[in-house]
Parts: structure tokens; C-alpha cells; sequence
């Protein structure tokens, strides 16, 4: 019999959720940074066997609003609550159990299997560590609790082979080749947002997004066009930097990263443009793909 299922990862800002799709998937998909609110939408990562069919999906960490972007991105986390078939709730060693206690208590209604992941379980000792598996068991008594630490790779196997037990008997939902469920264009823009995060301080990172204009792919080469949008030309000027040093060192870092993850040579061009409305706009945000429907 064939299984498959859709096992969502939930949880804060910055407690690891991409860096352990990356490590569940096999693959980078999504982009891990040191820096809270790196992943923006909800992202899916697709592992395939003959037997089985695992659709793990990574989503933004889960934060009060202040803006209509990260309302569409609470809007990813807790659409995320409504189709899984294993629930992936992570947390670490460090962070408040009672922050964003209104999505803790939904997370606790649910009837779908929930696994707690304490993450980062090498920044404490045992001790510690039995302290915060004691109230994380009060705060989600039905819920399953599994340390791990995502960034050594420890508990990752403990953690595929249950929710492999746990995955409901069905068909495939996609295509036995399929990675994930984003186009290529996609994994272009993210990767250039990724270096921005690396690369500039304080809110800039947060002011950007990128839209690929053009992606034309050759034999061994792939042409891309891209725009980098901000919100005031004072950002513009930032991005550029200095006789566009900045940009070009993004640019560079990007291609390389790029080149790695298509397999071929990348022709990459960068504009900046400024979009005061971007980060509160309905219609450029869904333009840009933050519709969560």
C-alpha cells in the first residue's frame, strides 16, 4: 500500500523550521538565515520512495501583524494548520513557550498527530533541557516531543522514520520527479532575497522584494532579468551602495549560488526600483505571490 501526506512545519520566528526542511528534503529550498522572518511564504518540499510520498511544507514564522505583508504570511502559517496530516511544531531550547500562545492554543485543538521538535538541544544540558520538555508537555499535553538539533543533523532520522509511520495510506498527491511545488522563477527571487539578508543591516532586508522579469533558459546557460524593489529611493541608494559596489557583490554571490543550484551557467542582471505600496498593497502582494489562498 502506498503512503502520502502533507507534514507541516510551524512554529516562531528563528527557531530553525527551514534549516530542518532542508535536512528532511535533501535539498535547499528554503532559505536559512540567521535573521527572523527569512522565509516569507509557505514553501513545499517534496520527498519521493516507490512506497511513499512525504509533502513537507516549511512556512513563516508565526508573528502578530503589523503590516498587510505579515498578515498574508500568519495567513500561510495558519492555513498550514488546516491541510496537514502531521503537524511539525518546532520550538528550541531558548524561547518563551508562552509567546504566540493564541497559535499554541490552536495547535492544541488539533486532532491530527502533533510532533513537538526542540530544537538547538545543543545550546543547554540535560538538565535544562528535561526542564523545557516538562513545560512544553503542559503547554501541549497530547503532543508527541522529540529533541533534535536540525543544524547537526541529530534526531533528523529518529524524526523521518515516525512521521513515516505516522503518514496516511494514499496515492501520490504530485508527480513522482517533483521537488516542490514552486517554479524555478521563485527559487531565483529567494535566493537573491537571501544574499540581501546576508549582505545589508536593520530593515533593509525587510523592505525588499524580488520579481524575476525574465528567465530564459539554454542549452548551458540560463539568462535572468531581476528587480530588486524597495521602498524608498534612501533604501535604492543603500542596495546600489557606494559606485554600485553593494549591488554587484549581491549579484556575484547570487550567480554563484544560482549556478550551483540549476547546474549551469547563470547570465544574471539586477535592477533596483522603489515601491513605496509594495509591503502594503493588496494587489502588489498579490502580484508577488503572498496570497495564501
Amino acid at each position: 500500500m502506498h503512503k502520502a501526506g502533507f507534514v507541516n512545519i510551524v512554529g516562531n520566528p528563528n527557531v530553525g523550521k527551514s534549516t530542518l526542511m532542508n535536512q528532511l528534503v535533501g535539498e535547499r529550498i528554503s532559505i536559512a538565515t540567521f535573521k527572523a522572518q527569512t522565509t516569507r511564504h509557505r514553501i513545499m518540499g517534496i520527498v519521493n520512495t516507490e512506497e511513499m510520498q512525504i509533502v513537507f511544507s516549511d512556512t513563516p514564522g508565526v508573528l502578530k501583524p503589523n503590516y498587510k505583508l505579515q498578515e498574508s504570511m500568519l495567513a500561510f502559517s495558519e492555513s498550514a494548520l488546516a491541510d496537514a496530516d502531521v503537524l511539525l511544531y518546532v520550538t528550541d531550547v531558548v524561547e518563551n513557550p508562552e509567546r504566540n500562545k493564541d497559535f499554541l492554543e490552536k495547535v492544541g485543538r488539533l486532532t491530527i498527530p502533533v510532533l513537538l521538535l526542540i530544537n538547538k538541544i545543543d545550546l543547554t544540558d540535560q538538565d535544562g533541557l528535561v526542564k523545557v520538555v516538562e513545560q512544553w508537555h503542559t503547554l501541549l499535553p497530547k503532543a508527541e516531543i522529540l529533541p533534535i538539533s536540525a543544524m547537526n543533523k541529530f534526531g533528523v532520522d529518529i524524526l523521518l522514520n515516525r512521521i513515516k509511520q505516522l503518514l496516511p495510506d494514499s496515492p501520490p498527491y504530485f508527480d513522482k520527479d517533483q521537488l516542490t511545488d514552486k517554479p524555478a522563477r521563485f527559487f531565483v527571487s529567494e535566493i537573491i532575497r537571501e544574499k540581501i539578508l546576508l549582505y545589508y543591516d536593520k530593515e533593509i532586508p525587510y523592505s525588499v522584494e524580488v520579481r524575476v522579469e525574465q528567465f530564459k533558459e539554454e542549452k548551458d546557460r540560463i539568462h535572468i532579468s531581476t528587480v530588486i524593489y524597495v521602498e524608498r529611493d534612501s533604501q535604492k541608494g543603500i542596495i546600489i551602495g557606494h559606485q554600485g559596489y553593494a549591488l554587484k557583490k549581491v549579484s556575484t554571490e547570487a550567480r554563484k549560488s544560482l549556478e550551483k543550484f540549476f547546474g549551469k551557467h547563470i547570465y544574471l542582471e539586477t535592477f533596483v526600483k522603489v515601491d513605496k505600496d509594495w509591503r502594503s498593497s493588496k494587489r502588489e502582494l498579490d502580484s508577488f505571490g503572498y496570497n495564501p489562498e
